[in-house]
C-alpha cells in the first residue's frame, strides 16, 4: 500500500467513525451517485425560466392594486418584493412605473408565463425526487398526477411568495428596530420551512412519511432564509454600481443565487433520503465495501426498472460466508418502492421464501397419493 492510499484510508477510517462526519459525507456521496449536478443545472434553469414572469406578476399586481395608494406605501411593498429575490428584483421594482400602459397585457403575459414556467419547475421538481428517491420506473407518477402535482405546486409557489412578501413589510409598519427585525426574521424562516416540507411532500411520492421530509425541510427552510439575507447585504454593498461591470455583476450573481439556492434544496432532500435509509457510513477507498455502500449501489440500479414486467435483483458476493443479508440493502425493485417494507422481504428471503421476482411462492400442504390405487381414484 503506497503512503497516499494509506493517508486516505486513515482519514477515512476516522470520517466513518463518527457518527457527524459519516452522515455528511454520506450525504455528499449520495449526492454524487444521483448525479446531483446534472439534477441542480435543470431545475436551476427551471427556476430562472418560472422567475421572471413570477415577478412580473407580482410587479404588476401591486401596480394595479396601490395605484391610488400613498407613494411611500406603494415604495415599501415593492421593496419587500424586492427582497424576493435581491439580485433582479429592485431592478424590476424600479421600473414598475413602465407597466402602468400595458398593465392588463403584462399581466395576461405574465400569468402564461408564469404557469408555463411554474409547469416546467415543477416537472424538473418531481423528477429530481424521483432520483433522490430512486424510484422504479413502475412507481413513478404518471402524465396526469404529474400535471396535478403541478397545479398544487403552483398553488403554493404563489401563496409563498404573497405571505413571504407581506412578511418583509412587517418591520415598516407592525414592528420596528433591531429585535423586532430579528423577530420578523425568525418568523419568516419558520414560514420557509414549512414551504420546504409542503414542496417536498407535493413533489415526493405519497408514500414516503411526511416526518421523513420534515429534517431536509428544516434545513432547506434554514439555508434559504440566510441565503435571502446575504443576497441582500451583497447587493446593498457592492452589486449597486451602474457601470458595465455592475450589470455582469447582476446577471452573474444572479445565476450564481439561483444555483446555490437550488443546489440547498437538492442537498436537503437527500438528507431526507439518507435518515430514511439509513445510507451512511460510505466509504471513500473500495474495497471494502460498507453495507451503506452496497445500499446505494443496489438503489442505483433497481431504479432503472421501467415496466412491471422487468424483474430485476441485485445480489452481492463480497460477505463472508455465514453473513445475512442486511434490512437495508434492497434486492428487488418492491423493496424500493414505497411503501416498501424492506425488513419482512428480507426476512422471509433468509427463509428462502423469496424467489427471484421479491414475490412469495404458494405452498400446498395437499400430500402426494401414497400408492397407485389412491393416484387412480383421485384421478377419477
Amino acid at each position: 500500500m503506497n503512503p497516499v492510499e494509506r493517508a486516505i484510508r486513515s482519514v477515512d477510517a476516522t470520517q466513518r467513525r463518527y457518527t457527524p462526519t459519516a452522515f455528511v459525507f454520506g450525504v455528499v456521496k449520495k449526492f454524487g451517485d444521483d448525479n446531483g449536478g446534472v439534477l441542480v443545472s435543470n431545475l436551476a434553469y427551471s427556476a430562472f425560466v418560472a422567475l421572471f414572469p413570477l415577478l412580473l406578476v407580482l410587479v404588476t399586481i401591486l401596480g394595479l392594486v396601490f395605484a391610488s395608494v400613498d407613494p411611500t406605501v406603494k415604495t415599501d411593498v415593492l421593496n419587500a418584493v424586492a427582497k424576493q429575490v435581491p439580485l433582479i428584483g429592485n431592478t424590476l421594482t424600479g421600473n414598475v412605473h413602465q407597466l402602468k400602459r400595458a398593465s392588463t397585457i403584462g399581466l395576461v403575459v405574465g400569468l402564461l408565463g408564469l404557469v408555463w414556467g411554474a409547469t416546467g419547475l415543477a416537472q424538473a421538481g418531481l423528477f429530481t425526487m424521483e432520483q433522490v428517491w430512486n424510484l422504479p420506473g413502475p412507481a413513478r407518477p404518471g402524465y396526469v398526477q404529474r400535471m396535478g402535482r403541478a397545479v398544487l405546486f403552483l398553488g403554493l409557489l404563489g401563496g409563498g411568495v404573497i405571505v413571504t412578501t407581506a412578511l418583509a413589510s412587517l418591520p415598516n409598519y407592525v414592528i420596528k428596530g433591531f429585535v423586532a427585525v430579528a423577530l420578523t426574521e425568525l418568523v419568516t424562516a419558520a414560514f420557509n420551512v414549512g414551504m420546504y416540507l409542503g414542496a417536498f411532500r407535493v413533489l415526493t411520492p405519497k408514500g414516503v412519511p411526511t416526518g421523513h421530509l420534515l429534517p431536509g425541510a428544516i434545513t432547506g427552510g434554514i439555508l434559504w432564509t440566510v441565503l435571502q439575507v446575504a443576497g441582500t447585504y451583497l447587493v446593498h454593498h457592492y452589486l449597486h454600481s451602474d457601470s458595465v461591470y455592475g450589470v455582469f455583476a447582476t446577471v452573474l450573481g444572479l445565476i450564481a443565487w439561483i444555483y446555490i439556492a437550488v443546489e440547498v434544496t437538492v442537498y436537503s432532500a437527500e438528507i431526507n433520503v439518507v435518515l430514511a435509509r439509513r445510507l451512511w457510513p460510505r466509504a471513500i477507498v473500495q474495497p471494502p465495501l460498507t453495507e451503506a455502500d452496497r445500499a446505494s449501489m443496489a438503489l442505483q440500479a433497481l431504479q432503472n426498472q421501467r415496466r412491471p414486467e422487468q424483474h430485476i435483483e441485485v445480489t452481492f458476493d463480497d460477505r463472508p460466508a455465514d453473513a445475512e443479508v442486511s434490512d437495508r440493502t434492497p434486492q428487488t425493485p418492491d423493496e424500493v418502492a414505497p411503501p416498501a417494507k424492506p425488513r419482512v422481504r428480507s426476512r422471509l428471503r433468509s427463509r428462502g421464501r423469496v424467489s427471484a421476482r421479491g414475490r412469495v411462492p404458494e405452498t400446498r400442504d395437499e400430500p402426494e397419493p401414497s400408492s397407485a390405487g389412491d393416484r387412480a381414484e383421485r384421478g377419477g
